[in-house]
């Protein structure tokens, strides 16, 4: 007959089978509450011996905060959309207030600088009407510009390496990084081509990362778009 003795010696109780023990048993600490009150941990705040309620309750005031400060981050995020979306508002709004169609691209960039502190913007416009053929905003694009434009399914936000759009700019060497914005009808959706490109630039490398969300810049790229189709 094998030796109980021997059977332990060789299968020693592990950790895992005391936590399955306590967890099939919850009434256990009931039985034995004097046990609560003797393990001690090291608290990773203060390095001294806490009970086991103290170090539970350091834990809960730890998850309290982490949980505080997502609200928090929330709260943030929710009132920067908000502001984001009445500027964006105002935008539109402007856009609709019956400017001349020759000044609508000189109107938008000021309005985009001016609302969204953007240091510099530039839209140009292919494909328009004989009478705006000679306007600044309808020249010097390739055909290169005009297939990359139509490729992006969404906005392109990231540092500049050189893009030709960078030209379209007041100042081209003070472009680090890029929002790269197609103009298409938005009625067709992301697959038609685009008959323009509106151009967002900073010396800051940290304002457009490829990280970035786009759907507010989608959404100034819609205004614009219904803007400008006045000019085909």
């Amino acid at each position: 007959m094998t030796n109980p003795l021997d059977q332990t010696l060789n299968n020693p109780i592990t950790e895992d089978d005391i936590a399955h023990y306590l967890s099939i048993t919850p009434d256990f600490f009931q039985r034995h509450a004097e046990l609560l009150a003797a393990v001690q941990f090291t608290s990773p705040h203060s390095n001294r011996a806490v009970s086991l309620q103290e170090r539970q309750a350091e834990m809960l005031r730890e998850k309290i905060k982490l949980l505080e400060q997502r609200i928090m981050e929330m709260i943030r995020h929710g009132n920067d959309n908000v502001l984001l979306s009445d500027k964006i508002l105002r935008l539109a709004s402007t856009l609709l207030a019956g400017l001349e169609t020759r000044t609508l691209p000189d109107q938008i960039e000021q309005q985009i600088c001016h609302l969204f502190a953007v240091p510099q913007a530039s839209v140009r416009v292919w494909g328009v009407a004989a009478e705006f053929a000679d306007e600044s905003f309808a020249k010097g694009v390739s055909d290169d510009a005009k297939v990359f434009a139509s490729s992006l399914p969404e906005p392109f936000c990231g540092l500049n390496t050189g893009f030709e759009a960078t030209a379209w700019l007041a100042n081209p060497d003070g472009a680090t990084s890029l929002a790269l914005i197609p103009l298409r009808n938005s009625a067709a959706g992301s697959a038609s081509p685009a008959f323009g490109m509106l151009v967002l630039a900073s010396a800051d490398a940290q304002r457009f990362t490829s990280g970035m969300g786009t759907d507010f810049l989608a959404r100034i790229g819609d205004v614009v778009s219904a803007a400008l189709t006045r000019l085909h």
